[in-house]
């Protein structure tokens, strides 16, 4: 039961089961890796604040979060018990709790982060409208390794469109390279996902302005009908600067993952002091206030994915029975 972190001089591990049946105790001064993402995407974002909140809320505990690839990296990490817990966006997870393209994973839902409405951004002047405008255009779809192209290859297959051969499409080494691209021309377009996403932030506050492109009534209608795990979001208006419209569009939600043998009272103690802390993480993050308890419970596919020692905390405070 080692924890996949490297541990401060001094630091206790929970190296048997009479040190996990101690309870709290047992993670006293216990340092936890926390995967993420690339810089300047909305998992760092998140994954800091995250930590903050934690960190401050229990003081003999330490999030530590740690730059990666993104979702496609923060899995078989996981896997291999190299990062305690991480986040992963909604379709990575989907695709591997499911085994589509690989095994399933055995990995453990912490909590639901955030709900992930995709949609392209353009600059204000742009003479792209629709997502059609867009077919042959250079797009940055996001970071390598992320969950934001797979997300946007299911919406686009959605349409009868693919994401490698109907656009000129642009993987990024950094998500924070995107807005720039966008400003100087080199790309027509950037997808991302999210209410507060930096990326759109950026665009929207660059010299040039923004205007955001999500699928129409019509086209979420007919995205759905091929990939129902999809659900019906909306970016509500104020979002982001001069966005002053709801947006509808669709997406899932992401997590936070645990590896499959995080103990059961670790586990607990995590969930007890991030719902404990939830008004505190809205006030510091405003998409942090879509993580709460009873969201999770509504995200996630199966209860049973949810770990064992979250759901003994969900039961304790009524979330579920």
């Amino acid at each position: 039961m080692k924890f996949a972190f490297p541990l401060l001089l001094g630091v206790a591990l929970l190296a048997s089961p009479a040190a996990a049946q101690t309870g709290g105790n047992a993670m006293s001064a216990t340092t936890i890796s926390l995967g993420t993402a690339t810089p300047g995407g909305g998992f760092p974002l998140y994954g800091n604040a995250f930590a903050e909140v934690m960190n401050a809320a229990d003081g003999s505990l330490t999030i530590a979060p740690r730059n990666t690839k993104g979702s496609n990296e923060n899995i078989p990490l996981l896997e291999k018990g190299e990062l305690d817990l991480a986040l992963v966006a909604g379709e990575p997870a989907y695709e591997a709790f499911a085994g589509i393209g690989r095994a399933k994973v055995a990995l453990k839902i912490l909590t639901a982060i955030y709900s992930n409405p995709g949609m392209f951004v353009v600059r204000a002047d742009s003479p792209y409208k629709t997502i059609h405008d867009l077919v042959g255009q250079p797009v940055a779809f996001g970071a390598r390794g992320s969950g934001l192209p797979i997300l946007s290859r299911y919406v686009l297959d959605g349409l009868g469109l693919k994401q490698d051969e109907d656009f000129k499409a642009v993987y990024l080494d950094r998500a924070g390279d995107g807005p720039a691209m966008v400003e100087d021309g080199r790309v027509a377009a950037l997808w991302g996902a999210g209410l507060g996403w930096p990326g759109f932030a950026a665009v929207a506050t660059s010299p040039s302005g923004a205007r955001f492109i999500a699928p129409d009534a019509a086209e979420i209608a007919r995205i759905r009908a091929k990939h129902a795990f999809l659900k019906p979001l909306t970016v509500p208006a104020g979002s982001y600067p001069n966005q002053s419209e709801p947006i509808a569009s669709l997406g899932s939600w992401s997590f936070v993952l645990t590896r499959e043998d995080l103990p059961d009272d670790v586990a607990y103690r995590l969930a007890k002091t991030l719902h404990g802390a939830e008004a505190t993480f809205c006030k510091k993050l405003a998409q942090a206030c879509e993580t709460t308890a009873a969201n999770t419970v509504a995200a996630a596919p199966k209860l049973e994915l949810i770990h064992p020692g979250v759901m003994k905390y969900f039961r304790e405070i009524g979330v579920v029975k």
